[in-house]
C-alpha cells in the first residue's frame, strides 16, 4: 500500500485496512465505542513476551479493536464566548501542533511501507492515519475560531524511515505525558468550556493508544535483534533521546525570544491554564497520575512507556527532600 504526501485537511480518506467510518450514530452506540477505545484485554493465555508471535498479534489486534471509528472524525464545534474564545487564541501551540501532527502522519505511514511484518505494518499505518486526523482536526479548530497560523510547511517523506519513527515515538512518549497532566488541569480549571474538553478527550486517549504501540514495538524490537543489531539500535535509541532535549530546548528558547527556559516553559504552561500557582512538583505528580489512569483500562501484560514516568518518580522524590 502506497501513500502519497498530500495535506489533509478537510476529506480525510478512509483508514487502512477496510476500516470504515461512519456517521454519528445514537449517544448508547458512541458511548460503547468511547468505552471500547479504553478497555481491552487480549484473549490470548499466559504472559505476553515481547518478540513472541503472541505479543505480536495481541498488539496488532488492541490498536484495532481500541480504534474509534466515530470521534473524533466527526465534530460539531462549539460556540465560544468572547472569554473563551480568547483564552483559546492566545495559545501558542497551534502551528507547532499542526505540524506536528502533519510530520507524524508521513513519518509513520513511511516506515509502515518498510514493514514486511503484516501486523505490524497494519497498527503502524493506522497509527499514521489517525495522526493525520488529529491534523485535520486542529487544521479544522483553527479555522472554525478564527486563529491565524503561519505558513505550513511541506512534509516530506523521511530518507531514514526507522530514524523518523523512532524520534516520533519517543516524542510522543515525552508530549503525551505532560499533555495528560496539562489537559486535566485545564478541565478542572474550566480553561476550556466542557464541550470543547468533550471534543478532544479523544484525541488525547489515543495519544495514549499511540505511545502504547510504540513502546510495545521497541520492546519487540529490541527482543529479536541479534546481538549486534540491538546494540546498534540502542545506540541509535540514545542519539534519538540526545535530539529531543537538544530540540526541546530550542523550543522553549524559540517561544519567548530569550534564552532556554527548560521545565520552566512547561510550568508557565500549566499556569496559563490553570487556576492559580502550580508548582513544577504538583504538576508532575498530576502528569504522573493521570498518566497511569489513562493506560489503566488496557491489558496489563502489554508494555508501557517507562522513561517519563520513572524520571518524573525520581525527581518527585528529590523536590520531597
Amino acid at each position: 500500500m502506497q501513500y502519497d504526501t498530500d495535506l489533509l485537511t478537510e476529506d480525510l480518506p478512509a483508514p487502512p485496512g477496510g476500516m470504515t467510518l461512519g456517521l454519528l450514530p445514537d449517544p448508547d452506540a458512541l458511548a460503547r465505542a468511547d468505552y471500547a477505545s479504553r478497555h481491552w484485554v487480549s484473549d490470548e493465555s499466559g504472559p505476553l513476551r515481547p518478540g513472541s508471535d503472541a505479543h505480536k498479534r495481541a498488539c496488532a489486534r488492541m490498536f484495532r479493536d481500541t480504534f474509534n471509528p466515530y470521534k473524533p472524525t466527526i465534530i460539531d464545534w462549539p460556540v465560544l464566548g468572547q472569554a473563551e474564545r480568547d483564552r483559546l487564541v492566545t495559545l501558542p501551540i497551534w502551528d507547532i501542533a499542526v505540524h506536528t501532527e502533519g510530520h507524524a502522519r508521513i513519518r509513520m505511514l513511511s516506515y509502515a511501507d518498510s514493514i514486511t511484518d503484516p501486523d505490524w505494518r497494519g497498527a503502524v499505518a493506522l497509527n499514521g492515519w489517525e495522526e493525520g486526523r488529529h491534523k485535520t482536526v486542529l487544521s479544522n479548530l483553527v479555522a472554525a475560531y478564527g486563529i491565524d497560523l503561519g505558513e505550513e510547511p511541506p512534509y516530506p517523506r523521511p530518507r531514514y524511515p526507522e530514524w523518523a519513527y523512532l524520534v516520533t515515538g519517543f516524542s510522543e512518549c515525552i508530549d503525551s505525558f505532560f499533555a495528560f497532566g496539562l489537559f486535566a488541569m485545564a478541565k478542572r480549571s474550566g480553561f476550556f468550556p466542557p464541550e470543547l474538553v468533550e471534543t478532544f478527550e479523544p484525541v488525547i486517549q489515543e495519544e495514549c493508544r499511540h505511545i502504547l504501540l510504540f513502546a510495545n514495538w521497541v520492546a519487540a524490537q529490541r527482543a529479536t535483534m541479534p546481538w549486534w543489531r540491538r546494540i546498534v539500535f540502542e545506540l541509535r535509541v540514545a542519539a534519538v533521546w540526545v535530539f529531543l532535549g537538544w530540540e526541546r530546548i530550542g523550543m522553549a528558547r524559540g517561544m519567548d525570544g530569550g534564552p532556554p527556559q527548560d521545565h520552566n516553559f512547561t510550568v508557565k504552561g500549566a499556569k496559563a491554564v490553570g487556576d492559580g500557582d502550580v508548582s513544577l512538583r504538583q504538576l508532575m505528580a498530576l502528569c504522573l497520575e493521570e498518566n497511569d489512569r489513562r493506560f489503566a483500562g488496557y491489558d496489563r501484560r502489554l508494555r508501557r512507556p517507562t522513561t517519563m514516568p520513572w524520571l518524573t518518580r525520581v525527581a518527585l522524590k528529590v523536590l520531597r527532600k
